[in-house]
């Protein structure tokens, strides 16, 4: 399918023939991209925006709105991980890092190791003033 469309406010018919030819109509209300790789489109009032097959059929496009989730809701409640959990944790780290070889041992640790040990720690720590 080419990459086609019309704008009802000029009667503009926009083709986009590469990935990055960018058209858009003389009015300035609604643009195409892409070629045939992608059909990208915009438009400023989608009520203003036709696609265009290839017989030259226009097409009422239907725009649909991403479901948003709240970011407020929790499903389900994740329990938080006891003292002797977050303690077992800690000391399978420990172990882990006293399992490697030497040069391992010597080499220095990422950003990413020593943030998730301060995490582990403050968990702990807090864990301990609560109970």
């Amino acid at each position: 399918m080419k990459n086609r469309a019309k704008c009802r406010l000029c009667n503009s018919i926009l083709e986009s023939f590469h990935c990055h030819d960018y058209v858009t109509c003389k009015c300035g209300e609604i643009s195409i991209d892409g070629g045939q790789e992608y059909l990208r489109c915009k438009a400023n009032d989608w009520k203003n925006f036709l696609r265009i097959d290839d017989e030259g059929n226009e097409i009422i496009v239907t725009i649909k709105e991403p479901e948003v989730k709240s970011e407020n809701v929790i499903d389900e409640e994740i329990p938080l991980p006891s003292r002797d959990d977050l303690l077992s944790m800690l000391d399978e780290m420990i172990s882990s890092y006293e399992r490697l070889p030497m040069h391992a041992l010597l080499a220095p640790i990422s950003n990413s190791d020593f943030c998730s040990s301060l995490i582990l720690l403050s968990s702990i720590l807090r864990r301990f003033t609560k109970d």
